[in-house]
């Protein structure tokens, strides 16, 4: 595997285009090769620093020049890499017994290359890590040969400030030029060894911005381009102190579009997730990577709410009793049930699962559950209460809004990426379709997380995604599932990802700002003047950022977590635009 990258101060063409001028000859010479007007010259790194960090490759990045920076990297097979150990270590312990056996003093530094030896192999051996030999070269560029000479001095001075040994690819210089080109081709040669943390560290994009993540999951996700410097914005919400994030910006800034790259890139990455879409901005995207879409209040959909599973825990039934509490509130609009119905209801229920033979035993929970009109039945004979409330329910059991619930659910919420499109659905169902939907997320994300429990395997990660969340911070029924799931999500594996508009009325709430507090990651996308103020007070900012979030171009935002900020633009691959691009807008940005 080969990584190339350049500097900003090096233009990059788009594929597939013809770049005018393009040299015609090549003119090679013991220290440099002229390509067409200007001049290049090749290094090659040969030492290296005993310890790095993340991203310290970053200022060869950074240099004001034009510097090409290549990373050849070959993984070193498991059985080849313990022999090359086994070797390493005899050879250290015999030159230790030779000093020994002659009075000399100690070794500090092989004593020190000894251990490190006997660690690297004892995590190989357990498959901790692999070693990768890896070549790292720098190809300098310049008009005139004099200003090479200056160029590759400073880059050499900056080389060694990092603690990096760079020699020039002497009479080398063609292969070196070869070497420095996207062409996953070393012509060099000149390879170190690295173990997989060593190899991780060197990974040039990551922003000196943002802390190190302690304890890294692996999970990293790519945001966008780096504003600030040559790099690029990775970020793993997944090793966080909560794996929740909330983006804010006004209308038709690019939230719902980065919105959905993290969801993609995060899908990538093994994540399940489950999208609340209430304007069908998703559908493309979940089809093709093979997700699940339930659209409710089209004609056929259908959701049943007394559905059982052997899943939900012991006390399942009870549960979906008390539930329907709540269900025949909000459907019936009374807000609350009073006590003689509350108590018909209850008795309706139980007596609703008895007619289909399912009792507190769980291994009948699996037999098909009873229908809202079953349930209506059973409160006609339930005295006079459950008769008033059976007439109550008729609309949705025979009348004009039964469609949602005269019959059995049509499509399990089942797969990698579940997708609700509720843009169909009425605005008289909306509360009680909206309470479906989230019941049906809650429960298949705390159902999942006890099996990977009490199976002792690694649980999946979780991402609750809710587009436009403004519609439910301003309902009660959905502010509460959101403060409940910002709150509980990460017991469970799962994140909380909340995209809104109008962030001075959601930060105005509790319940809104609860949420937002609650985000470990904050993403701030182009506001409006007037939520500016409530925007600058909720997040701290500074003037610098305040004034970057009044004038920022679409697409730019402003990654937050913590005290620490970086500003980045959302940065998506032609295949991906094409997924998450939605609106008149459909262009490239």
């Amino acid at each position: 595997m080969s990584l190339f990258a350049r500097n900003r101060n090096t233009a990059v063409p788009e594929p597939g285009t013809v770049v005018p001028g393009s040299p015609d000859a090549v003119e090679v010479g013991g220290r440099s090769v002229r390509v067409g007007d200007g001049y290049t010259a090749a290094l090659a790194v040969i030492g290296y620093p005993a310890e790095v960090g993340p991203g310290w490759l970053e200022p060869l990045l950074a240099y004001p020049g034009r510097v090409d920076v290549s990373v050849h990297i070959d993984p070193v097979p498991p059985v080849v890499a313990s022999q090359r150990l086994r070797k390493q270590r005899g050879r250290f312990e015999a030159s230790r017994r030779q000093d020994a056996s002659k009075g000399r003093l100690d070794d500090p530094e092989l004593d020190a290359a000894a251990a490190d030896a006997a660690e690297l192999a004892a995590r190989v051996a357990r498959g901790e890590a692999r070693l990768f030999r890896l070549g790292l070269y720098l190809t300098v560029h310049a008009d005139t040969e004099d200003e090479l000479a200056d160029r590759v001095s400073e880059v050499r001075a900056l080389a060694s400030s990092l603690l990096l040994d760079v020699a020039p690819a002497t009479w080398r210089q063609l292969q070196g030029w070869i070497t420095g080109l996207p062409l996953a081709f070393d012509a060099l040669g000149m390879k170190r060894v690295f173990d997989t943390d060593a190899l991780a560290a060197a990974f040039p994009f990551t922003s000196p911005d943002l802390p190190t993540t302690a304890g890294d999951t692996g999970m990293g996700v790519l945001y966008g381009l780096n504003l600030h410097s040559p790099g690029v914005v990775v970020w793993d919400r997944w090793a966080q102190s909560n794996y929740n994030s909330v983006i804010l910006a006004r209308s038709g800034e690019g939230k719902s579009y980065l919105a959905k790259l993290d969801l993609l890139r995060n899908l990538y990455l093994g994540v399940e997730a489950f999208v609340i879409d209430p304007e069908d901005e998703y559908l493309r995207l979940a089809e093709a990577v093979g997700g699940t879409i339930i659209r409710p209040g089209t004609p056929g959909v259908r959701i049943n709410p007394l559905d059982l599973s052997a899943g939900d825990g012991d006390d399942a039934l009870v549960r979906r009793a008390l539930f329907l509490q709540t269900f025949v509130a909000v459907l019936t609009g009374t807000g609350q049930i009073p006590p003689q119905e509350a108590a018909a209801l209850d008795v309706a229920v139980l007596a609703a699962y008895r007619g289909k033979g399912i009792t507190s035993d769980p291994r009948t929970w699996r037999r098909p559950a009873p229908l809202l009109a079953d349930l209506a039945e059973a409160l006609t004979e339930a005295g006079d209460a459950g008769r008033t409330l059976a007439a109550r329910l008729h609309p949705y059991v025979a009348g004009s809004f039964k469609g949602l619930f005269d019959g059995p659910t049509t499509t399990p919420a089942e797969g990698h990426l579940v997708v609700y499109a509720i843009k169909d659905l009425p605005d008289e169902l909306k509360p009680v379709g909206t309470l479906l939907i989230l019941d049906a997320i809650w429960r298949t994300v705390s159902t999942a997380n006890r099996r990977a429990v009490a199976e002792s395997r690694p649980e999946v990660r979780r991402l609750v995604l809710v587009d436009e969340a403004w519609l439910m911070l301003r309902a009660g029924l959905g502010a509460q599932f959101l403060f409940r799931l910002s709150k509980s999500a990460r017991k469970y594996g799962a994140g909380l990802s909340v995209i809104t508009q109008d962030a001075a009325d959601v930060l105005a709430t509790e319940v809104g700002r609860a949420v937002v507090s609650n985000a470990a990651t904050q993403v701030l996308l182009r506001q409006a003047t007037q939520a500016i103020d409530a925007v600058t007070d909720a997040f701290g900012l500074t003037d610098g950022e305040r004034a970057f979030l009044l004038s920022s171009s679409r697409g730019d935002a402003l990654l937050a977590s913590g005290s620490s900020r970086v500003a980045f633009h959302s940065l998506a691959s032609d295949v991906e635009h094409e997924l998450v691009v939605t609106g008149p807008a459909a262009t490239r940005r």
